[in-house]
């Protein structure tokens, strides 16, 4: 589903401002796990967890949106994807300082070739006529808020029941897209092709896809999880070719493949630390 995701986004990218594909997206998504938390009940979060559950909705949901959408109008969606695989990285990185990972020789190598990756990936899109650097920031802004929104939603599931935790998230994520939105009631009055692919992206890699990896991240290890992901830029790809004839340019492949490369070497660890 989260594959399918990037190839609708580049599908509809120039018809629909970032701004309104990400917070119609969003209100779709809550609309629809509504109902589960209200089953579910509420659990009262205390102010650590609003923190929390502020900075991860905003992040992962709000900015990442606005970033991605804004992203693919520029580099296609497989490449996208490869991109958001640096992920996991940062994932790392940022594990160091908030939860007392160690800095070890495998996690600062595999960031040296994860990022290397994508100077590559940056590198291949800069030859294609329709791709762009700012394109590729763009999506690499993206993957620093998925890190973000993984690392607080480790420490939120401990308590919180997983559907709560999307459901706030989503609503701030909305929040945080709506100045961006002018276009949305429109294309809502309008009721076409947009506004279906909009409800898709709400119910299926955003309502059913987040709530199912919020409950896996609730019953697994969080860089253990994150390397699944590695399915994503192959699917994506493969989706984009069959629907939308778009392939990735070949370097794209490469840096691609450094990046996995990359995050594998993060997940390793020292003798002494096993």
């Amino acid at each position: 589903m989260w594959a399918s995701a990037f190839v609708v986004i580049r599908h509809v990218a120039h018809d629909v401002s970032p701004g309104a594909l990400g917070s119609g997206r969003l209100l779709v998504a809550a609309l629809v796990v509504l109902p589960l938390v209200l089953r579910r009940g509420w659990v009262r979060p205390t102010r650590r967890e609003w923190t929390l559950l502020t900075v991860g909705g905003i992040g992962w949901f709000g900015i990442y949106n606005l970033a991605l959408n804004a992203g693919e109008r520029h580099v296609d969606a497989g490449t996208a994807a490869m991109i958001i695989q640096i992920g996991p990285v940062i994932v790392a990185l940022l594990a160091v300082p908030l939860f007392g990972e160690r800095l070890h020789a495998w996690l600062l190598g595999g960031m040296v070739v994860g990022f290397a990756g994508v100077a590559v990936i940056a590198r291949g899109s800069s030859t294609s006529a329709d791709a762009s650097l700012a394109g590729v920031l763009l999506v690499l802004v993206a993957a620093a808020m998925y890190a973000v929104g993984v690392l607080t939603q480790k420490v939120l599931l401990r308590r919180i029941p997983s559907v709560q935790v999307v459901l706030v998230s989503f609503l701030m994520g909305a929040v945080t897209c709506l100045p961006f939105s002018g276009d949305l009631p429109g294309i809502v009055a309008d009721g076409g092709a947009e506004l279906w692919w909009i409800v898709y992206l709400g119910v299926f890699p955003t309502a059913v896809a987040f709530t199912t990896w919020a409950y896996a991240l609730s019953h697994t290890d969080a860089g253990a999880l994150s390397l699944t992901t590695f399915l994503v830029p192959l699917i994506a790809t493969l989706v984009a070719w069959l629907t939308i004839d778009e392939v990735p340019p070949s370097l794209t492949f490469v840096g691609g493949a450094l990046a996995i490369v990359g995050v594998l070497m993060t997940r390793r660890r020292p003798r002494a630390a096993r």
